[in-house]
This record gives structure tokens, C-alpha cells and sequence, in this order.
């Protein structure tokens, strides 16, 4: 039998991502033991002390095994955290190290939500792909910069490290481990006793973009100004280099370090938020809305808006608008 070590960091306040996990993989052995066939893990729940409080003191959970007493285990899940992360990660260097160790001896690590930021603090994510909470991407781009951040992917699988975007994402990456150590029959089973919607992989509809203004770089932050202020209108990113005194590569270069987008990516996404909000509160239709946000061609709109949110945006306004849910 397997071994499944879900920790439980000091300090945190993010219950459910601690119990989804332990009830989702729990019925899996239950369906595979109703199968006639042997369960897959041994579930435990790990950490460094006897019980850790949750929401004030509110809830507690009662850690099953210190991490001292584990020598091997083939799967850690690493719940999310609270936004204290430069707390979270001094809080539980032991068990950051005590990650990082497993890791390299083969361990699989699977993080929820912000539990990224414990699994970066390890050193196990360098050089690879990960994802997060869309809200908490900026933040750890600037702590983790050696960690290429998917911040659009739901799900990402690399080298025996899974992650997953935002909130209660995190029960179709249990429902995507649950298929990679079960089967797929066992996986489609969970999904149907807990009411996941298999069909998601991408975090993008739910994301909103907040502009990525945490730099210190002022005529970039000026740039982004002019750019959420005038999308409506035709810019030429040239024309606003040389009126901000920069030579154009020199612009696209600091702009994409300041904000990890080129000056048109950060436009699109901006004329994208915009139309997204006009969808969900206004019941203007989908062209009304790709002029109002300064786009003329259908194709082109259609093409960006997809890109980023992963749907149409007739999908889009069908599934948010306040006057089609009413």
C-alpha cells in the first residue's frame, strides 16, 4: 500500500483544503475496497505539533504523524494558505526542508492554491511550471522569480509535481490524482459523489486582472495609467514609448519585467476585463460590447478574449450575465 502524507503547516487557516483532500482519497479506497481490490493509500495527516487551530481557534485538527517519524511516503499534498506567506514559510521551515528532502527522493508533491508558495520556499519548483491563485500571482513572482508561474492553468503536472489554480479548484487536481494513482472509473466515481465538473482546466474566467502595478519602475507605472485610461481608443504602443521618452525596446523590455506582460498583452487583457464586466452586469450584446471595449474586428476580439478567459464570449455572457441568471 501506498502512503499519502497530507500536511498540516502551523499558522494556516484554510480547513477545507485540508479535510476535500482526506475525504476525496478516503472514498477512493472505499470504492476500490467495495471493488474487491486493495485500497491505494494510507492516508495520514502530517505536520510538525499535536493539533493545529483553524479560523481563530474555531476548528482544530489533530495532527496523525510528526513528519519525524516519516521515512517514506509516495504522495504529499500540500494544503493552501493563509495571505501571511512570508509568515507561512518562516512559521514551517522544518517542514519545508522535510518537503524538499522527500522530494528528492522521489516523492510525488501535489500543492493547493497558495500551498505553492511552501512548495517554492523548498527549492522543488525551480526551474518548473507551476500555478496558483490568480490574486496571489504577482506576489509570488516577486518572491519566487526562478519558477515559471502558469497563472491561466487550473492544473499543471510536471516532473512529479502537481499544482492547481485558486480556492476550491483544488477538487479537480484531487479528482486528476485520484484518475493517475486510481483509474479513470474511480475518478469519474469521486466526481460524481462530490459534484466535480471534470470538464475545467483553466482558472482564466474566474481570474481578474488587477493591473500588476506592484513595481517600482514609475514611467511604466505611468504607461499602465494611459493604458487603462485610453483603451477604448486606437494606441500605438510607439506613440506612447516616445511620449514617455523611451526607445521602444528599451519600453517593451522594462514593461514586460515590471509587469511580466508586453504593453499589447497588457492592453488586450485590460480591453478583455473591461468586456467581461460589461457582460456580466449590462445587456449589451457581444458586438455592442467588442466596439465598446475598441476592437472593430470579430475574429480578432473572439481570438483574444478566448485566449485569456478560455471561453467565447457569447459562453461568457451566457454563464455570467446577471439578466440570463435571473
Amino acid at each position: 500500500m501506498k502512503h499519502l502524507s497530507i500536511l498540516v503547516p502551523r499558522g494556516q487557516n484554510n480547513l477545507s483544503s485540508v479535510v476535500g483532500p482526506f475525504k476525496i482519497f478516503n472514498r477512493a479506497n472505499q470504492y476500490f475496497e467495495q471493488a474487491g481490490k486493495h485500497p491505494v493509500f494510507a492516508i495520514k495527516l502530517v505536520g510538525t505539533g499535536e493539533k493545529v487551530d483553524f479560523y481563530h481557534g474555531l476548528f482544530t485538527v489533530n495532527v496523525q504523524r510528526h513528519i519525524g517519524e516519516i521515512d517514506q511516503t509516495d504522495l504529499i499534498i500540500i494544503p493552501s494558505l493563509n495571505h501571511h506567506y512570508e509568515e507561512a514559510i518562516a512559521g514551517n521551515e522544518a517542514l519545508i526542508s522535510w518537503i524538499y528532502r522527500h522530494y528528492k527522493s522521489g516523492t510525488e508533491i501535489a500543492s493547493i492554491c497558495t500551498g505553492a508558495f511552501l512548495l517554492a520556499a523548498s527549492g522543488a519548483l525551480d526551474g518548473k511550471s507551476c500555478s496558483t491563485h490568480w490574486a496571489a500571482a504577482e506576489h509570488f513572482r516577486r518572491m519566487f522569480p526562478r519558477v515559471r508561474l502558469e497563472t491561466d492553468q487550473l492544473i499543471t503536472d510536471e516532473n512529479g509535481i502537481y499544482t492547481n489554480g485558486g480556492a476550491y479548484s483544488f477538487l479537480n487536481l484531487m479528482i486528476y490524482l485520484v484518475e493517475k494513482y486510481y483509474n479513470r472509473e474511480t475518478a469519474i466515481f469521486c466526481a460524481k459523489v462530490f459534484q466535480i465538473d471534470l470538464a475545467r482546466n483553466l482558472q482564466s474566467e474566474f481570474s481578474i486582472f488587477n493591473g500588476h502595478k506592484q513595481h517600482d519602475d514609475e514611467v511604466i507605472q505611468e504607461a499602465q495609467i494611459y493604458l487603462e485610461e485610453n483603451y477604448r481608443e486606437k494606441i500605438s504602443i510607439q506613440e506612447l514609448a516616445r511620449k514617455l521618452n523611451v526607445g521602444r525596446r528599451n519600453f517593451d523590455r522594462r514593461f514586460k519585467k515590471a509587469t511580466n506582460f508586453t504593453p499589447l498583452e497588457y492592453l488586450q487583457r485590460i480591453k478583455v476585463e473591461a468586456a467581461k464586466k460589461f457582460f456580466e452586469n449590462t445587456r449589451l450584446n457581444v458586438n455592442e460590447v467588442m466596439y465598446d471595449v475598441g476592437y472593430s474586428d470579430s475574429k480578432a476580439f473572439r481570438e483574444v478574449f478566448c485566449r485569456i478567459t478560455g471561453l467565447s464570449p457569447l459562453e461568457y455572457r451566457t454563464r455570467y450575465n446577471a439578466y440570463e441568471t435571473t
